[in-house]
């Protein structure tokens, strides 16, 4: 989809209107429910569009969704930018939000800047998304005095795996969820629009999501979040062996694709494809 294509809609076309950031805290203020996906290539954004999903993140789940990582801290930039373009190609109206992968915001507001640069200007993103409570403050402050969307990301925050010793929930103590709330408010004043809370318990996110005027997008963290957000390959069965305590399966599309591809193959070893129908 080309952006001449997005810039040439006009209002009362009959197309649904384009999901904003300030359109995500109407929604929330409206108490809507917002849903957002994960894709990582151009047919997955047009279906999760046509299917009217408010949001797509390009998170980098797509390491070990897509790349055959065990975890997502080896995830490059520049893979980031090659799926967030392919999903760019995909929407319209839906609002992109692209993670800023491990090791290229850490190092402070300047490092983040220009990686949150190149995934808008390169990539197309709307908006960026950065792990961690206090320690980005500055860097989101920073970000989003230079015009660039922020949405945060507290709880089980994947890039630190290794520091939390596994997945694991987040949050549990009293004294974790006294910091973790106190980290969601400092990154609402930081202008940070938004908030992911990753496996936490239900009771905290509710508490976090009451006190914050910015969306919170829940993921394993209950019901009461202001929106959810759900891995592409999770919620559609693409690995059958791997199963989530957060993730429902909507359908099965990895055993259906196997499926096929075994069908293919016995029609192709036993001469029955192609056939006439299938030739010049």
């Amino acid at each position: 989809m080309s952006e001449q294509g997005v810039k040439g809609r006009r209002e009362g076309d009959g197309r649904p209107p384009r999901v904003t950031v300030p359109g995500l805290r109407q929604r929330k203020q409206r108490g809507q429910k917002i849903v957002m996906v994960t894709a990582y290539d151009t047919p997955s954004a047009l279906l999760a569009e046509r299917a009217g999903v408010d949001s797509i993140l390009v998170g980098d789940s797509v390491g070990t969704t897509m790349l055959g990582y065990d975890t997502t801290v080896p995830v490059t930039l520049e893979e980031i930018l090659h799926h967030l373009r392919a999903v760019r190609r995909g929407v319209q109206r839906t609002l992109l939000i692209a993670d800023l992968p491990f090791g290229t915001y850490q190092d402070g507001p300047s490092q983040a800047l220009h990686s949150a640069f190149r995934l808008m200007k390169e990539g197309g993103a709307h908006a960026v998304k950065v792990e961690g409570g206090a320690a980005r403050v500055e860097t989101v402050s920073k970000l989003t005095a230079a015009g660039i969307p922020v949405m945060g990301h507290l709880g089980l925050t994947p890039q630190s795996v290794y520091l939390f010793g596994g997945h694991r929930t987040q949050g549990k103590s009293a004294e974790d969820a006294q910091q973790m709330l106190e980290d969601a408010q400092a990154l609402e004043a930081a202008g940070a629009f938004g908030v992911v809370l990753e496996t936490i318990p239900a009771a905290l996110a509710a508490q976090i999501s009451q006190a914050l005027a910015i969306p919170t997008i829940g993921i394993g963290a209950g019901l009461d979040c202001d929106g959810q957000v759900q891995v592409w390959h999770d919620l559609l069965g693409l690995y059958p062996e791997q199963m989530f305590h957060h993730a429902k399966r909507y359908a099965e599309i990895g055993v259906l694709i196997e499926n096929a591809l075994r069908e293919y193959s016995e029609e192709v070893r036993q001469s029955r494809f192609p056939t006439k129908e299938h030739s010049l």
